[in-house]
Parts: C-alpha cells; sequence; structure tokens
C-alpha cells in the first residue's frame, strides 16, 4: 500500500508561511500559527507541503485503515485559508459557527477568507472545544 502523502516532515513552518505572497493571507497564517500553538500546546510542523499541523491524532477509514492526521492544522490556499478538523465539525459546532462570522465549511474544512472577518473569541472556543473532544474521544471514523 502506498504511503499518505501528508505526513509530518522536517520543513520549516516560517519559511513555508514567509513564502505566502499575498501579505495579508501571510499575516492571518501567521496569528492563526500562535492561536493554534497556544490552544494545542504544541509546536507546529509541516504536514505535506502545504498543511501547517499541531499534534496528532489516528483516523480510521472505513476499510480499516489507520493513518495520522493533525488535531488541528490550516493552509492559506489560493481562496483564503482553510482550517482542519474533524470529519462532522459542522454539525457538532453549528452553534459556535453562527456566532463565528463570514465563513463555509466542507466535511472536515473551515474556510475563511480573513481573519478580520470573523470573531477570534469564537474561532478560539471552536478550536478548544474540538481538541478537547478529539482527545476524548479518541480514534476518529472516516468515511
Amino acid at each position: 500500500m502506498a504511503e499518505p502523502k501528508t505526513q509530518p516532515n522536517a520543513a520549516s513552518v516560517k519559511a513555508f508561511l514567509n513564502s505566502v505572497k499575498d501579505e495579508r493571507k501571510r499575516a492571518d497564517s501567521f496569528e492563526l500559527l500562535k492561536l493554534m500553538e497556544e490552544v494545542t500546546g504544541e509546536k507546529a510542523e509541516m504536514w505535506g507541503s502545504a498543511i501547517v499541523g499541531f499534534g496528532t491524532h489516528p483516523i480510521i477509514y472505513a476499510n480499516g485503515r489507520e493513518e495520522d492526521w493533525p488535531m488541528a492544522g490550516f493552509s492559506p490556499r489560493a481562496q483564503g485559508l482553510t482550517v482542519y478538523f474533524e470529519e462532522g465539525f459542522a454539525e457538532k459546532y453549528d452553534d459556535l459557527l453562527a456566532k463565528l462570522g463570514k465563513h463555509s465549511t466542507s466535511k472536515v474544512c473551515l474556510y475563511i477568507k480573513r481573519l478580520e472577518q470573523v470573531d477570534m473569541k469564537v474561532l478560539k472556543q471552536l478550536l478548544k472545544k474540538s481538541i478537547a473532544d478529539l482527545k476524548r474521544k479518541g480514534p476518529s471514523l472516516s468515511h
């Protein structure tokens, strides 16, 4: 079986974030870095070539394969910032997301154009709840 592409590596998080061309997105990325290090208590590391991850959490796929994934993570993408959560987070934390501000979601991602468009206190609460839930429940099932 092929190894997953998205694994932790020794690439420099700061060099990666400094390479973000858009000045606002670069500044937002450094702000997210600080927030996630504070909330997780983990040092940031690169996962693959474009994800900044914090800590690890096992994910079990339907076929039984288990992989590690960051407890929290983000990536500065072309459209904005992508923040990674566990599958189903949008339904689980809909009360907090309703207070967050301008964003969109998918199965495991929170999409934010600019941090100034969201309530940072609510984002911090969302991250704290998600991390606490992941630590409490053990491996996540992914579909």
